[in-house]
């Protein structure tokens, strides 16, 4: 058996289901072998970049390993912003790569990035975006480098891995011997049973006194299922939920007891209730910087913080937890509600006040389409269990704040890596994964143009996101940011193609809309036409997030920045 051949039949005994990758010589190998593989699905992409933006997509919402691969040299060096993804995100992501032959290693032949005679250091460059990178050397040793790999991949918070394949480790004649299945042998994180009791002991003494409790929730609850304990917790207890932005959802947006996103962009409601919060449970999140109004310090002032994370690290970064849990958040959250029990009896309901975010009416000027209403309109007609993923830019902003989350339904913003363009193929990744899901892409036209020729690669293999351009032909949140910061804008605005055009010259539906009742004509037609579809958005570009850098509110927000700009000066 061939080295891609193991690879590949590892790969199935793991569960991978579909394979990301682009097509390169140091590839070919890997190619064949998938083309005979008859458990996973290869998809040939544009651009390796995408490639590894869709493995991210595909292992995002599952216990499956994200896998993408690249040929040697710059097809390999293409994977890197998707492997930064997936290590800031925490999602378990293989890349495989080609690597020059080794004879010729330090003599500048094709590809070469040994790092010898002024070629570039891949080995030094993948070990930096990725928990572990491997190469190679014996093809022998396949099938215990692949496994571990992938352990390494799913071991306590998730991310990427990457194996190093030398060309002539591929030519003729050379053969793996001793091919095994391969095994994924992970142990859960599982809550310290004596730290469990202690963080019981303190939260029911607080519950007994009448302290102020919060949950806030992030994506690490999301990712590990923990939504029915989490409201269970909620409800048992009398509990208000925030959420971070990649939280929603974790329990209905539409619950008595939930109170909003906790973010620079969200709900006033959050705000309030995190400020007159006297104890805060942080379930599955890192408290990074939008989540934390710019790590603002003094955050947890007069505050008692308890932090459930996956990961050691997470503790010791912006703000230090009085009570740490290691743990997965769902093992976490079922082990603290039967020690909470056995110590508070009947708890009196919580008063959860200032939900108007959920009825928050929208006027503006202009005839074009206002993007807070988009949004709305986005979260009205998605299917259960839908998914609403938003690249970075102001348009994150308004579907993060407009649009309310059921149960089982989820939102994803671009991780703390930030990629504009992530989510426009991640998509495509999650939907392989999900077939049975709706999957919606919420993205600026900035973020389309840098890569949405890879609705390509949805029309070619029959993958039917939904791509809504959020359309005013600028770098909104980048010109928001010189005006704040500069009093001036430059370089920020663009033309754009016909989209709808476009994407009809690809065999793919498209829709151009000007009015919010012609865009829910046109996202009612893509539910149902089962096909790749863009919807290119006619948006203002009179309307501002909603944005405040202090917990504060608003107007507090706003007299912070007039008071630093005056200091400033």
């Amino acid at each position: 058996m061939k080295v891609y051949e193991a690879i590949v039949r590892g790969l199935e005994d793991v569960g991978v289901e579909a394979a990301f990758g682009g097509a390169g010589e140091n590839a070919a190998g890997l190619m064949l072998a998938l083309k005979h593989s008859a458990r996973i699905r290869p998809i040939i992409t544009r651009n390796e970049q995408a490639a590894s933006f869709m493995a991210c997509g595909y292992a995002m919402y599952t216990d499956r390993l994200g896998f993408c691969f690249a040929t040697a040299g710059p097809g390999a060096f293409n994977l890197f912003s998707g492997l930064a993804v997936a290590m800031s995100d925490s999602y378990p992501v293989l890349a495989v790569s080609g690597y020059a032959s080794r004879k010729w290693q330090g003599w500048g032949s094709l590809n070469e990035t040994s790092g010898v005679n002024r070629t570039p250091d891949s080995q030094a460059m993948f070990a930096a975006t990725t928990k572990k990178s491997f190469l190679l050397t014996d093809a022998a040793d396949t099938c215990d480098v692949l496994e571990e790999a992938v352990n390494t991949a799913f071991e306590g918070r998730p991310g990427p891995v990457h194996i190093h394949i030398p060309e002539d480790l591929t030519e003729r004649g050379v053969e793996v011997t001793g091919v095994r299945p391969v095994r994924l042998r992970v142990a859960p994180v599982r809550p310290d049973p004596e730290r469990v009791e202690e963080i019981a002991s303190v939260l029911a003494g607080a519950i007994a006194e009448r302290k102020r409790i919060v949950v806030l929730a992030g994506f690490g609850a999301v990712r590990s299922g923990a939504g029915t304990e989490i409201r269970r917790l909620a409800e048992r207890f009398q509990i208000p939920l925030l959420t971070t932005l990649d939280g929603k959802g974790v329990v209905s947006e539409g619950h008595p007891l939930s109170v909003g996103v906790f973010a620079d962009s969200g709900h006033a409601s959050a705000w309030k209730a995190f400020r007159e919060a006297d104890v805060v449970l942080c379930i599955g999140n890192s408290l990074n910087q939008h989540a934390t109004f710019n790590y603002r310090e003094g955050l947890f002032d007069g505050k008692l913080l308890i932090h459930v994370n996956i990961s050691e690290t997470e503790f010791r970064k912006a703000y230090r937890p009085d009570y740490a849990l290691l743990s997965d958040a769902r093992l976490a959250v079922q082990a603290l509600i039967p020690a909470l029990e056995k110590r508070v009896g009947d708890v009196p309901p919580a008063e959860v006040h200032g939900r108007g975010y959920e009825a928050r009416h929208i006027v503006h000027p202009t005839e074009k389409i206002h993007p807070g209403e988009l949004a709305q309109a986005i979260g009205r007609l998605l299917p259960e269990r839908g998914v609403v993923l938003a690249d970075a830019g102001a348009h994150l902003a308004w579907l993060g704040y407009y649009v309310d989350l059921e149960e089982g339904q989820n939102f994803r913003k671009a991780g703390s890596f930030g990629p504009m363009a992530g989510h426009v193929n991640g998509a495509i990744g999650l939907k392989v994964a999900q077939p049975e899901r709706t999957v919606v892409v919420g993205c600026g036209d900035g973020c389309y143009l840098m890569s949405g020729f890879e609705l390509m690669t949805a029309v070619e293999h029959d993958i039917p996101v939904i791509w809504v351009i959020f359309d005013d032909r600028q770098f909104k949140l980048i010109k928001l940011y010189q005006l704040a910061t500069y009093a001036e804008t430059a370089l920020v605005e663009f033309r754009n193609p016909d989209f709808a055009a476009y994407a009809r010259a690809c065999g793919a539906d498209g829709y151009r809309v000007e009015t919010l009742e012609a865009f829910e004509d046109a996202f009612r037609a893509a539910l149902a036409s089962g096909r790749p579809t863009v919807i290119d958005a006619c948006i203002t570009r009179w309307a501002v997030p909603h944005y405040s850098p202090s917990p504060e509110g608003v107007i507090a927000g706003l007299v912070e920045t007039i008071e630093d700009r005056l200091r400033d000066e």
